[in-house]
Formats: C-alpha cells, structure tokens, sequence
C-alpha cells in the first residue's frame, strides 16, 4: 500500500552527511521525495513509497549516521499524491 510522510529529526543532524545518508537508503528502498535542512538545525524529510519501506526508513532517522545524536523523529501522515519521480537531496 502507498504511503507519504513527513518526517522531522532533531538532534545533531546537519554538517554530519545526514542528508545523503537518507537519500541512499532511500533510493535502495525505491522511496521518492525529498531530504532538506531546516533553519533551526533540523533535517525534513518528505517521502512518498510502499508502507514497508517508509517503516523503514522511519527506524533508519531514529539510528542515524556515523556522528549523529538523533534527539526525536517526529512522524507525520501526508495524502499519497504521488509527485514524485525520484528521492532528491536539496539545497539552500
């Protein structure tokens, strides 16, 4: 079943490759959408793909890479549109 979430990670996630961290894993797990920084430190995430995959994902922000100190992972539904083509890293 298809499924889209936004996700948002606090903790020590920007400077460290979180963000390419995510956009791997979320191309071996065929998600789409895309992985952006925030203004106050966070990274978002929004994604789109099977029910499984985003699970997935989900448990991947909460270990997150090598020097990272995941805080909290907040988890939010979003209505499947299906926008996407592909996972995107974007910058400012």
């Amino acid at each position: 079943m298809k499924r889209a979430v936004k996700i948002e990670i606090t903790g020590t996630v920007q400077g460290i490759f979180f963000r390419q961290f995510i956009a791997d894993n979320a191309i071996k797990l065929n998600l789409r959408g895309f992985v952006r920084n925030l203004d106050n430190g966070n990274v978002e995430i929004i994604t789109e793909g099977e029910t499984n995959d985003i699970l997935k994902m989900i448990e991947l922000c909460k270990q997150g890479p090598k020097n990272s100190q995941i805080k909290n992972v907040k988890v939010e539904e979003r209505k499947y549109e299906g926008d996407f083509k592909e996972f995107k890293i974007l910058r400012f």
